[in-house]
């Protein structure tokens, strides 16, 4: 067995926890800016440390009149906004534990992670989330408190509109009031590292979500050592990063704790119809995103580049992009780099295309965060070349976000990097990838049988996920384990890589390969919604036609053959899709065939698109 691992670079402390920055940056550097909150027209409001730490401190003590007692579970249920950290952070100086639930969860979603953590209050964004967790008070016995954070201000006085209606933020402060100072200094720093921090629910794919319980000290040996490993990104002066990601998953958590920590300033963008324009404004020097962000970026530029009769000019920027940073390894390898005629070429395009890409995040970013699915080297290359490294990472919820990332000093497009210090990898004889190390979660709630074999017998978590080490440590996924379609005859097929690079295209929304068990493999493909009225118009197409009215068209079938080409270019005859269906509608979050973290739940794809795949057998 191939096996690698990193020392840790920083130890965490038993005495640790996330509570503890908080009043420890107050106290150092009470003016500095810690985060920034929207304040309409495109402004940002500064939140200074001190600012913060008085925040937090009155919701804590809300919550501690309220009877939430230590290691008490309370849930929040809102999107990426600056009241989920505040939140989060006072639940924590409470000495409580945040569960964590999505904002487009069902009733159903919500009762679970409800009743299975066993929370005794939760924070809901607005009054449709209010609505549902109402309707559940019934079944949910240990819940005593729900707070909105979109209330109206309190008045001092309940009224017949506000009677029956969860008090707010401002409401929960005051009722703290009375709470000595002395005691949330208490409660903050009784949490030892190894307490339990935070119960993250899994996206579900396979089944009903687990809860993965997270400690103190898996949080903190995960900040604390990327933040020493990537001193470029979060330790340069200024450093500062959006938010747009929900804060629900495990990945934006760790970065939003990772700025605290690290000193770095945070903002938040709530509604992802108003990115570019908060991009734009807040001109963050790093970005958090996945995959699906970048294609989009891409592909909307190669779009307007072509509505624009720009498109030859588009493709030769791309290309020369791409051409660019290969040569960067190239001569990172012992290569003579690039050419003159191409870094003649790489700095007209720079002028004339690569710094309105910069432009359309900010222009401050040179490097970005990747995580949640495979990036692919096409787009790695292209946004190096254009001068924005994008460093891939790979973890689970299971191991505090990243047991691997990318660093700007030492790093490999197509893999997705080296250890995190102080966590080591194996890759087991039927090719999983095992994991051990600080940042490996401490089990399921309530469920030892999940967590008894979630683990080798010899304590190394099986991540479910199948790779290879190369000989220097950098980790290249290949595959899901419980993935794997396996043909009729026999040919073990990963489909992740090859839906990836379908959806690379401008056209594709998403892509799901099947074939278990036949004689052949295919996909199912759906149309970009947003592209789609543009390739309609350019190709003389009825605008009212849906994408199953174009299954058949020529033009539309040409552009997806042109994609699923392309994957079958990375894999051998026997792996390839021989056949694919174009299908109406989308996967979504609504019709539960993505999960929260916009990964696909192939089961309920399956049995909703069952007529579309007996389609690609008849």
């Amino acid at each position: 067995m191939r096996q690698h691992s990193i020392p840790a670079l920083v130890q965490v402390p038993g005495s640790a926890n996330l509570a503890d920055v908080v009043s420890r940056r107050a106290a150092a550097e009470p003016h500095q800016v810690a985060l920034r909150r929207p304040s309409g027209s495109g402004t940002w409001q500064d939140v200074t440390a001190a600012g913060f730490r008085d925040e937090v401190t009155a919701l804590a003590k809300g919550m501690i009149a309220a009877g939430i007692a230590a290691g008490d579970r309370v849930g929040l249920m809102a999107g990426t906004r600056y009241e989920w950290t505040l939140i989060d952070y006072a639940i924590w100086t409470a000495g409580a534990v945040s569960v964590p639930v999505y904002e487009t969860s069902s009733a159903e979603q919500v009762e679970w992670i409800m009743s299975d953590s066993g929370a005794k209050a939760i924070f809901v964004e607005a009054a449709a989330h209010e609505a549902i967790v109402s309707g559940l008070r019934d079944r949910l016995t240990a819940l005593e408190h729900v707070w909105c954070i979109e209330a109206a201000p309190a008045t001092g006085q309940r009224t017949s509109d506000t009677a029956g209606k969860a008090p707010g933020l401002d409401a929960l402060a005051a009722d703290g009031g009375s709470v000595a100072d002395a005691e949330v200094a208490g409660r903050a720093a009784a949490a030892a590292a190894t307490h339990l921090a935070t119960i993250i629910y899994t996206s579900g794919t396979t089944g009903r979500p687990k809860g993965c319980e997270l400690t103190h000290h898996n949080m903190l040996a995960e900040v604390r050592n990327a933040i020493a490993a990537a001193p470029e990104i979060f330790s340069v002066a200024g450093a500062s990063t959006l938010l747009f990601l929900p804060l629900a998953h495990v990945l934006a958590r760790v970065i939003q704790v990772g700025c605290l920590e690290g000193g770095i300033i945070l903002g938040h963008s709530p509604d992802v119809t108003d990115l570019l324009p908060d991009l734009g404004s807040f001109r963050p020097t790093f970005l958090l995103a996945v995959p699906r962000v970048f294609e989009k970026v891409y592909n909307g530029a190669e779009l307007k580049a072509e509505t624009d009769g720009k498109g030859a000019i588009f493709q030769r920027a791309a290309r020369t992009a791409i051409a660019y940073s290969q040569a960067l390894d190239s001569r990172a390898a012992g290569g003579r780099g690039p050419g003159l005629g191409l870094r003649v070429a790489h700095g007209v395009f720079d002028r004339l295309v690569y710094t309105k890409l910069r432009a359309a995040v900010g222009g401050q970013v040179h490097y970005a965060l990747s995580g949640g699915s495979a990036l692919g080297e096409r787009l790695g290359h292209f946004f190096r070349g254009v001068g924005i490294t994008i460093l891939e990472g790979y973890g689970l919820t299971e191991t505090t976000a990243a047991a691997t990332v990318n660093r700007p000093a030492s790093y490999k497009i197509g893999t997705v990097g080296l250890p995190i210090p102080g966590d080591a990898l194996k890759i087991a004889e039927d090719g999983e990838v095992l994991i051990k190390g600080p940042t490996v979660f401490a089990g399921y709630r309530g469920n030892r049988t999940a967590t008894a074999e979630a683990f080798t017998d010899d304590g190394w978590l099986r991540s479910g996920d199948v790779g290879t080490l190369d000989d220097e440590g950098f980790l290249r996924i290949t595959g899901r384990k419980k993935e794997i379609i396996v043909t009729a005859a026999g040919k073990n097929v990963a489909p992740a890589p090859l839906e990836d690079r379908i959806r690379s295209h401008a056209l594709v929304s998403q892509a799901m390969v099947v074939g278990d068990g036949k004689s052949y493999v295919a996909a199912l493909v759906t149309i970009d919604e947003e592209a789609f009225p543009g390739w309609k118009a350019r190709h003389g197409k009825p605008a009212g036609a849906t994408a199953a009215d174009l299954r058949s068209d020529p033009d539309l079938v040409a552009e997806i053959q042109a994609a699923v080409d392309d994957a079958n270019s990375t894999v051998s005859r026997a792996e390839s899709i021989r056949r694919f269906r174009i299908v109406d509608g989308d996967f979504t979050q609504q019709n539960s065939q993505l999960t929260p973290s916009l990964k696909v739940r192939r089961a309920v794809v399956a049995t909703d698109r069952s007529g579309d795949i007996e389609a690609l057998y008849a």
